[in-house]
């Protein structure tokens, strides 16, 4: 069972990135999925999730309108697209897994990845 970011990088503002979460072992259809960012300093801080089939997406306020979240089950992998990125988005994205669970901000997170840095600059 493992987690496994990748995707991410340096951007400049208005800038997108597409972030990729790796899941082996996990059938994402049965778990809720869920995104976190952490500045050194700050509280790890919730930014989006999606849990079972057809569930409803969260997403943080300021990252509403410009991410999405998906995943594709058949490869294991959940996607968190992002688009006009802002300075404010700099931070360690990670991946976390938890039983399904709707609203699914309300999970429990059982495992998490080692993370996938994203740095916006001008």
């Amino acid at each position: 069972l493992q987690l496994v970011e990748s995707g991410g990088g340096s951007v400049q503002p208005g800038g997108s990135l597409r972030l990729s979460c790796v899941a082996s072992g996990f059938h994402l259809d049965y778990v809720t999925v869920g995104w976190f960012r952490q500045v050194p300093g700050k509280e790890r801080e919730g930014v989006s999730c999606i849990s079972g089939v057809g569930g409803t997406p969260y997403y943080e306020d300021s990252v509403k309108g410009r991410f999405t979240v998906a995943k594709d089950s058949a490869q294991s992998t959940a996607y968190l697209q992002m688009t006009g990125l802002k300075p404010e988005d700099t931070a360690l994205y990670i991946c976390a897994l938890g039983p399904r669970q709707e609203p699914c901000i309300g999970a429990r997170w059982d495992y998490w990845g080692q993370g996938t840095q994203v740095t916006v600059f001008s």
